[in-house]
């Protein structure tokens, strides 16, 4: 058995036969988020990852820290995923950049594809913290 990726597309060698498949998004890709709170072009802002999950995780911390900032005063913050959604609704712009090693690009994504990936992700972590 032998396993030779190239060009997006992994050969995978069984005796005789050969098997070629289509791999897509690596999750451990670097990823750039790009901000625009509001529609002032000046406010824009980005941060880079070393992976999707990583950037996920980056969005909801600057939601977090955009919480604690409207309530300096309570000692601890809760919220639910529909204010995150919310949140980011209401973000003049949000979107990510994910790069993809078949095509040595950045393959671009809305706000609808990063609730996605958010929803996926605390979903995996509330199963993982309910074990």
């Amino acid at each position: 058995m032998k396993f030779q990726p190239k060009n997006g597309r992994a050969s995978l060698c069984l005796g005789k036969q050969v098997v070629t498949v289509a791999f897509f998004i690596c999750f451990q890709s670097h990823t750039i988020l790009l901000v625009q709170p509001t529609k002032r072009p000046e406010g824009r802002t980005y941060a880079d990852y070393e992976s999707v999950n990583e950037c996920m995780e980056g969005v909801c911390k600057m939601y977090e820290e955009h919480l604690k900032r409207m309530n300096p005063n309570s000692p601890s913050i809760t919220y639910d995923i529909s204010q995150l959604f919310d949140f980011i609704d209401d973000l003049a712009d949000l979107s990510c950049l994910v790069y993809r090693a078949d095509t040595q690009t950045y393959q671009p994504y809305n706000k609808d594809w990063i609730k996605e990936k958010i929803y996926v992700l605390l979903r995996r972590q509330a199963q993982q913290a309910g074990k």
